[in-house]
């Protein structure tokens, strides 16, 4: 799908790119443009984050990617770009994790895709996030983006990034 661009992004070498992700798929036949970033928040289910370890298995995360792309393209039913990438390696707060961005022609069809594309991220590709808490303490991540959250943690949540993976 040449209107798809999956990456994994090596900390240690550069970071995410929210304007690569808006010019990829900016198009002059798309009105609506979708974009999803996920970044590394200070507090996760009751406890204070300091940071966060991605740990992918890169060609299987890759073809993940392009899988979730042209089942998006067959969802939304009309001219797609979609951009999918994630980070590996140590992030700190505020760091970008994730950017999904989906260009259509028509908002509704943005909006489908970008959701669409970071559920499925969240939910099948093969990568493992390890958070660091202020008491020196971690832990590897169990949670998902669509279980329910505690009271608590909706009420300090400060991104969508940190229920999953």
């Amino acid at each position: 799908m040449d209107d798809l661009h999956v990456a994994v992004v090596e900390r240690t070498q550069a970071a995410l790119d929210v304007a690569a992700a808006l010019d990829f798929v900016s198009d002059p036949r798309f009105g609506g443009i979708a974009i999803f970033v996920g970044k590394v928040r200070d507090f996760n289910v009751g406890r204070h984050v300091v940071g966060i370890s991605y740990d992918l298995f890169v060609p299987l995360a890759l073809r993940t990617f392009r899988d979730i792309g042209e089942r998006a393209r067959a969802e939304v039913a009309a001219p797609l770009k979609l951009y999918i990438a994630h980070a590996k390696g140590h992030l700190g707060l505020g760091d970008l994790a994730v950017v999904v961005a989906a260009g259509t022609p028509h908002r509704a069809e943005a909006f489908r895709a970008c959701r669409m594309a970071i559920e499925a991220v969240k939910h099948e590709a093969p990568i493992w996030k390890q958070e660091h808490y202020v008491d020196g303490d971690s832990a590897w991540s169990e949670g998902c983006s669509l279980c329910e959250p505690s009271p608590h943690d909706e009420a300090h949540d400060h991104g969508d990034h940190g229920h999953a993976h």
